[in-house]
């Protein structure tokens, strides 16, 4: 039998926290909440119904002292979120400096920032179909967000949306997809490093002799062609040496001397793979 030992009362009455339109009843679900969503946090959570929360439905007197303190004294929205963490104690250190970090950096972004960020980590974690789902509704939402910012830093930030699809879309080996986003993340950003990510995604996509038809069919490609061989001629330099490789080429040698080793060992390495793209899907 699993026992959770909660800290102060369970709220008769929810906390509903600004920006997220999410009811909490407990001081563990308000920490669940904040670290989940620290990419969307601002500084709307110090306020006074939060603390007068805390201290009347869940009965923590000293938190709420040091809260209050911390809110009207020019306290920082990192240090404020830390406060409630570490004395509520759910999570260990490693936990909350990271959530901590999150704030410090999301400090003084606008709302479709945040949201971009907070969907960037899901790319950064591998979790690409749910990421992909978090941009498409950022680019569904583009014009009341893009009231946030100037129209050139909104126009920036549009282009990295798509450059960062164009990845989750590479990360599930939809190439095709993949080299649409470059492409239009170069026509918004005009920055060869986009061109050049298009250029890698069709190399990717099309068959090799298809691939050099297309490339000479566009003469403005030619030094973006000629860089992106270079980059992956070090690439593959640094990958062949890197542990992964040299396991993968010694198998040549298991292949030919114990077959049947060889066919396990392949399973098992299937089943690795697998996982991690189901991993990638949720």
């Amino acid at each position: 039998m699993r026992v959770s030992v909660c800290v102060g009362d369970y709220a008769a009455v929810p906390y509903c926290i600004p920006g997220l339109e999410l009811n909490v009843f407990s001081m563990e679900e308000l920490c669940y909440c904040i670290k989940e969503n620290a990419f969307l946090l601002d500084f709307s959570l110090m306020n006074d119904e939060l603390i007068d929360w805390i201290e009347r439905q869940c009965g923590l007197k000293d938190l709420a002292k040091e809260l209050y303190h911390l809110a009207h004294k020019s306290g920082s929205l990192s240090a404020f979120a830390s406060a409630i963490l570490v004395y509520t104690g759910l999570y260990d250190e490693s936990v909350i400096g990271e959530t901590e970090q999150v704030l410090k950096k999301g400090a003084g972004l606008s709302t479709m920032e945040k949201r971009k960020s907070q969907v960037d980590y899901l790319v950064r974690k591998k979790k690409f179909l749910p990421a992909l789902r978090g941009y498409d509704k950022l680019l569904k939402n583009w014009g009341e967000l893009e009231k946030d910012q100037e129209r050139q830093a909104a126009a920036s930030t549009r282009a990295a949306i798509f450059h960062n699809k164009g990845v989750a879309y590479a990360g599930l080996m939809l190439y095709d997809s993949a080299a649409e986003c470059f492409l239009a993340a170069y026509e918004l950003s005009g920055s060869g490093d986009d061109y050049t990510e298009y250029l890698a995604a069709k190399r990717l996509e099309l068959p090799e002799s298809d691939y050099v038809a297309f490339a000479a069919g566009h003469p403005k490609n030619y030094q973006y062609a000629l860089d992106l061989e270079k980059r992956l001629e070090q690439l593959t330099q640094d990958w062949e040496v890197q542990p992964e490789y040299l396991t993968l080429y010694n198998r040549r040698e298991l292949r030919g001397r114990d077959r049947q080793k060889y066919l396990e060992e392949n399973d098992n390495l299937l089943q690795v793979l697998k996982s991690s793209y189901r991993k990638s899907m949720t």
